[in-house]
């Protein structure tokens, strides 16, 4: 068997062993993805002496870009979640646009508040707010609840601080400013898609709500407005998204917003590991009135969130550390380079991280996993220069939303906390994330006809 067939071979049982290690022997990912670096480095003809500096230096240097833009990033979400701000944003966002586009407005909330809070915590802090304008609009509850999973879905796979997008574009060496611009870019014709889709099929739905919903007190409202403020859900929000990427618009070659002073001082606060600090201590400051005690509190629980996707995304960069540092990567990426598939190239990220999304069930192991896999061929696949690895990051994100279904602890949160049955989960989102991500992956595509 040739060297090329063997790094093929030990690729596949690498991935397999992810997928059986964590789904049916239930081991955590972070130890799965750390035995299969050992493993493929050796199986691949690293030295053993060279193994464990390959998978540390690509542990430290993924962590190294992106650790502290988790951490940060995950307690401003919790700060954000526990203070009622996010709430707060929800019922703002539902004024602006209108009840009579209620449904577009909840997926637009959705979409918001997902940057800095996870999908599930979301889906939960506004559930409330779906119930209630199903039991006012007589629409199915299946209608506001697709619509608002996949405006939080959306967001969560695309656009940073979201952690998964983040790790991905560490270890594929993308700007984070620029995966968040043309992530927002690909973001929205996806929630219009999947808006039109819930629409669609919520006319094929029951329309009184599920018992457990009904049963709750209908005249209560859905948030308490006075626990939170939307200047503290906006601001340490916009502040870092503007900061970065002003900074990746006053990087460009021809210097648009100036040189000397203005680029070193855009430079400074815009580089992501500042601008999400000044995020959140600006969170810090807008939510003080709630006491030392109850913020110690929160930001604990922020950082336990932050240290396992952590752990998980330095496992991540160890596997692309080691794979990298194999014989074979130069050989592969020579080999894909001489396979002519041209704009098709960008579909390979996009479907290696849809089998593990599938087979594994989380988005962001998904695309850790598949940033670090694609990580030593990006040259091969003429995506290691100007806007192919920001490219190559959204098409990994694109392919870690396809499909949520019952591996997935979203698909549980989405069913059981809106009421809806499992089969009526699958029927709607799990097609919903499907149309979701082969949308967002064919954005990607046509973006890459013009920027590459």
């Amino acid at each position: 068997m040739s060297s090329t067939a063997v790094f093929f071979f030990s690729l596949i049982l690498g991935i397999a062993f992810i997928v059986v290690a964590t789904t049916r022997w239930k081991l955590h990912p972070v130890v799965a993805l750390l035995v299969t670096a050992y493993g493929l480095g050796l199986a691949n003809g690293l030295p053993a002496k060279d193994v464990v500096p390959a998978l540390t230096g690509g542990f430290g240097g993924t962590l190294s870009h992106i650790g502290i833009v988790i951490a940060c990033g995950c307690v401003i979400g919790t700060l954000l979640e526990k203070s009622g701000a996010a709430t707060a944003l929800a019922q703002a966002v539902i004024r602006l646009i209108g009840a009579s586009k209620a449904v577009l407005g909840l997926s637009c909330t959705g979409a918001i508040v997902s940057i800095p809070v996870f999908c599930d915590s979301g889906f939960v802090i506004l559930a409330p707010l779906a119930k209630s304008l199903a039991r006012n609009s007589g629409r199915a509850i299946a209608t506001f609840a697709i619509a608002l999973a996949m405006g939080l879905y959306t967001t969560h796979c695309l656009v940073p601080p979201t952690p998964g997008p983040i790790a991905a574009a560490g270890a594929l060496g993308a700007d984070i400013g620029w995966v968040m611009l043309l992530g927002g870019i690909v973001a929205i014709p996806v929630i219009i898609i999947t808006y039109l889709f819930a629409l669609w099929a919520g006319r094929r739905e029951p329309h009184p709500l599920p018992t457990a919903i009904a049963n709750d007190e209908p005249d209560s409202p859905p948030f308490d407005s006075g626990t939170g403020s939307l200047c503290d859900a906006t601001l340490p929000i916009l502040l870092p998204l503007t900061a970065i990427g002003l900074r990746s618009v006053a990087m460009l070659p021809s210097r648009p917003l100036g040189d000397g002073l203005v680029l070193s001082f855009l430079q400074f606060i815009g580089e992501p590991n500042t601008a999400l600090i000044i995020g959140l201590l600006l969170a810090f400051f807008l939510t003080r009135r709630f006491g030392k005690e109850t913020l110690g509190q929160w930001t604990s629980t922020g950082l336990h969130q932050a240290g396992i996707i952590i752990l998980i995304t330095g496992a991540g960069g160890a596997l692309g550390g080691v794979l990298r540092a194999t014989p074979m990567a130069g050989t592969i990426g020579d080999l894909l380079g001489n396979v002519q598939l041209g704009s098709l190239n960008i579909l390979l990220p996009f479907l290696v991280a849809a089998i593990l999304k599938t087979a594994l069930g989380s988005s962001t192991v998904a695309l850790i996993t598949t940033a670090s896999l694609m990580a030593p061929v990006l040259s091969g696949l003429g995506l290691s220069a100007g806007f192919g690895p920001i490219l190559a990051t959204l098409a990994v994100a694109s392919g870690s939303m396809v499909v949520s279904h019952a591996n997935d602890s979203f698909f549980w949160v989405v069913t059981q906390v809106s009421g809806l049955s499992v089969s009526q989960g699958y029927r709607l989102l799990t097609m919903a994330s499907l149309i979701a991500g082969t949308t967002a992956m064919l954005i990607v595509w046509l973006l890459g006809l013009l920027l590459l």
